[in-house]
């Protein structure tokens, strides 16, 4: 079972004893989607560095004055990745971490629905802040091994999982399915915003010490695992709130002191009924599961190569410097901002999450063949048409990873219980992570033949993301129709 932190339960004996239970419900869901946004904004704050560093890791020294005189074209670069195939290199170590985080996700979110949320997310937080930074200290301490670097990033991709199912879980047991889609679509913004963040301070350090664009993010999200370990309340229940995905909404609210006393005196009745975590294959059979994950499988697979691949795709195909790409690929994660939250919005207002996300997915396939035609015309259009693709591109892989999984892990289905949430979001998640592991190895390989076959290959992504959803696209809008005739022929 549970139990508070020390601070909360400070906090809960002295200021919450009177407070009516609405405000208190407000007040810690509040706090909760606060604490869940910048949880997870660390997470991707310290996966961006590497898309920054490889800049530099593999050049064109030939622009550079070399301090002593050579005939190494690749003087400039960083062992091991300063032969001819620094390009599949620099994939396998971008693929070491995501292959370690695809496989590690599907046990995480089984974890996850057994253990102490807060201690979950905090451990695992630590830890990643401290792999992050292991990769940098490869820089400070002259290692060019290329064992040491993917090792770091397998352990890094490791922990990293415990983020996912823990912030989704933690946050969709503080809010129902109202408007949901609306609430996770603004709240997943965090994934833009981390991006952009990682981005400027691994540029702002790149060209003289890239060791601090990964040593910094990793204090940071190690620093913000030490908040969640004092502060976090993952479930309403812990300090006497109903939790609005059970039907039991009958259960009256009390104090955290009344509840703590129950708890006390309940602990030796036998047979307490309680709601056991689902099964792996249990989760597999709700409806929508399958087709969502494997969905996301591609929309993940185009998302990820962008946030690997573009600093380096802007470098190479316009005049811009190492730290300018980085820069400008920051608008592709402000267009994913607002895709998110467009998503979310169409979403609750139409009540089809599939048939949003086939749309978008539709206009993103010409969009990103007119982004690799045009990005290199000029500046405003180049910022012009990333937002556009990013809105387009991280809209269906936003709503599917927040809303849609929620919805799915309180599924009617599972009546009422609530321990399926972690479950589902880890398998959703995982399987969308196998496609992000593959996009930027695929990437890292074809791009050394050209930037074109890249584009291609997003594009064959999207348009086979459209047709796994075809099946829900078609149920949705038969529903729709049918809602619709009933309406026309039994007025109000």
């Amino acid at each position: 079972m549970a139990r508070l932190p020390l601070s909360i339960q400070a906090i809960e004996s002295s200021c919450c004893v009177n407070v009516p239970s609405n405000k208190k419900k407000t007040l810690y869901s509040s706090w909760m989607w606060i604490l869940t946004f910048f949880t997870y904004c660390s997470y991707h704050l310290s996966r961006k560095p590497i898309s920054v560093v490889k800049n530099v890791l593999n050049q064109n020294c030939s622009g550079l004055v070399p301090p002593y005189e050579t005939n190494n074209s690749h003087w400039c670069d960083w062992k091991p990745f300063d032969g001819e195939d620094s390009g599949i290199l620099l994939g396998m170590v971008d693929s070491s971490f995501l292959f370690a985080y695809a496989g590690g996700m599907f046990v995480s979110g089984l974890v996850a629905e057994r253990v102490d949320l807060r201690l979950f997310l905090s451990f695992g937080m630590i830890l990643s802040g401290v792999f992050c930074g292991m990769f940098g200290l490869g820089y400070s301490f002259g290692i060019h091994s290329l064992w040491f670097y993917i090792t770091a990033q397998v352990l890094c991709g490791l922990m990293q999982t415990t983020g996912w199912p823990g912030v989704v879980t933690a946050l969709g047991n503080w809010f129902g399915k109202g408007k949901r889609g609306l609430i996770f679509g603004i709240w997943n913004s965090h994934t833009s915003v981390g991006n952009i963040l990682g981005t400027l301070i691994a540029a702002a350090f790149v060209g003289t010490n890239w060791a601090l664009s990964f040593i910094i993010p990793g204090i940071i999200i190690a620093s913000v695992g030490v908040v969640v370990l004092f502060f976090m309340v993952p479930e309403p229940q812990m300090v006497g709130l109903p939790n609005p995905n059970t039907q039991k909404d009958d259960t009256p609210t009390v104090s955290y002191i009344e509840k703590d006393k129950k708890m006390e005196s309940e602990q030796n009745v036998p047979n307490q009924k309680e709601d056991k975590a689902i099964s792996f294959f249990g989760a597999l059979s709700i409806p929508g599961v399958v087709e969502f994950s494997l969905c996301l499988f591609f929309a993940k697979l185009v998302s990820y190569t962008f946030l690997y691949w573009l600093p380096n795709y802007i470098l190479n195909s316009t005049p811009y410097t190492a730290e300018q790409s980085a820069n400008l690929s920051t608008f592709f994660d402000v267009g994913g901002i607002i895709g998110g939250i467009l998503a979310g919005i169409i979403s609750d207002h139409s009540g089809m999450s599939a048939t949003t996300c086939s749309v978008m997915l539709i206009v993103a396939v010409p969009m990103l063949y007119i982004y690799q035609l045009l990005s290199s015309a000029s500046l405003g259009l180049n910022v012009a048409m990333l937002m556009l693709v990013g809105l387009l591109v991280n809209g269906p892989y936003a709503l599917i990873t927040t809303a849609v999984s929620a919805d799915l892990g309180t599924h009617e289905s599972l009546q009422g219980n609530s321990k399926a949430l972690a479950t589902v979001t880890a398998i959703i998640d995982g399987t969308g992570s196998l496609g992000a592991a593959l996009g930027p190895l695929i990437a890292g390989r074809i791009s050394e033949l050209d930037w074109n076959y890249v584009f291609y290959m997003l594009m064959a992504a999207d348009v086979l993301a459209l047709i796994l959803l075809t099946r829900l696209v078609t149920r949705e809008i038969r529903h729709k129709w049918q809602q619709r005739r009933l309406r026309y022929h039994h007025p109000l």
